[in-house]
């Protein structure tokens, strides 16, 4: 599975879209008037600006840090990353019929372009549409194969003619073969929307494992460890931890969660758990150290490997590593990228203050 760090579109492209108010764009890129001081989605409705007076961003956030303030309009902030009515009724339509192919031509016959669509897949799944559907499939072919299914049965099932054509999309998949699959554990991902941009995150039947920005640049590693150090086949799907914990972000950045309670499973070494499981106390809109978390653990002297094992947290927001910051007092590093990081502290303060001013 390869995810690549967000990349603008072509400027022409962007400007295009723009003007034609595109919503085939929408999460892709935010447009910036420097007239106005104001961001928007593509598809805003507002009267477009002279081109000449516009830049573009990949996300809402980099916006926000070069001072420009949401559209009131679009509201571009509630918006980030919405899958667009076009991707969502295609979705839908693949939740209602899992086996259908779906060729370009009837993509077409369901006015969606199929070069628009491979970007927008692989710009927010790391892989092309088709790619997605064949992956989907083998998903369910493998929760087949652990429930008892025959590799027949569950090969054909997946409309594959061949079974040698089955174990070799199999294997390339999953990095097992078929027949080692009944003692593999599935780890389901999909996609999230968020403020900040799209979010993947996956659990398995214990919890939630990963949940990361799609742009940080070690989720890739992070997923081939999953896969490699962990024996985890990765497929796209839902389970009821995902489901929850799509709910509790929706909240978290509402301002109406202060604690998650999805559950959780964090595959890592002894010492990095006990790092993760100190991170989970840190209180909602409040800060610590690492050298602080290093001597909370009885072990003051290692507040570089606390760092470590703060940035190989694969559970970005829900064990709180944005809460740590420098003994200086500064943001430090952050995965998922200081701005965020700082969104994130300002989003809980201010969340924290509007609660107890209610309190009085």
């Amino acid at each position: 599975m390869n995810i690549p760090a967000a990349v603008l579109p072509p400027h022409a492209e962007m400007v295009r879209a723009m003007l034609e108010r595109d919503t085939a764009y929408e999460g892709v890129f935010f447009t910036a008037v420097k007239t106005t001081g104001i961001f928007c989605r593509p598809s805003c409705t507002a009267r477009k600006p002279k081109p000449e007076n516009v830049e573009f961003f990949a996300h809402a956030d980099e916006c926000l840090c070069a001072g420009y303030r949401a559209c009131l309009r679009c509201k571009p902030l509630d918006a980030a990353a919405i899958a667009p009515d076009w991707v969502q009724r295609l979705l839908n339509a693949v939740d209602a019929d899992p086996e259908r192919r779906w060729s370009d031509a009837q993509l077409l016959a369901e006015g969606i372009e199929p070069l628009k669509l491979r970007r927008w897949f692989k710009q927010h799944f790391g892989m092309t549409f088709h790619a997605w559907l064949r992956t989907r499939r083998l998903g369910m072919a493998l929760g087949g194969i652990r429930q008892g299914t025959s590799i027949d049965h569950a090969a054909f099932d997946s409309g594959y003619e061949s079974l040698s054509g089955f174990r070799d999309a199999f294997q390339k998949s999953f990095h097992i073969t078929p027949g080692r699959a009944a003692n593999s554990e599935p780890l389901l991902f999909t996609r999230l929307t968020t403020p900040l941009g799209p979010m993947i995150a996956m659990a398995e039947r214990r919890g939630l494992v990963l949940l990361e920005f799609l742009d940080r640049p070690a989720l890739t590693r992070e997923v081939e460890a999953l896969q490699n150090r962990y024996g985890y086949a990765v497929a796209p799907g839902h389970n009821a931890h995902l489901q929850q914990i799509e709910v509790q972000l929706a909240d978290y950045f509402a301002g109406k969660l202060t604690q998650f309670s999805v559950p959780l499973h964090l595959p890592g070494s002894a010492f990095a758990r006990e790092v993760w499981a100190a991170l989970l106390q840190i209180p909602y809109g409040h800060t610590s150290t690492y050298g602080a978390i290093a001597a909370g653990l009885g072990k003051p002297g290692a507040s570089r490997a606390v760092g470590l094992a703060n940035g190989h947290n694969r559970l970005s927001i829900v064990v709180p590593c944005h809460r740590v910051i420098g003994a200086d007092g500064s943001l430090t590093g952050y995965g998922g990228g200081q701005p965020r990081k700082a969104f994130l502290l300002r989003l809980e303060n201010a969340a924290l203050q509007m609660t107890q001013q209610l309190a009085f």
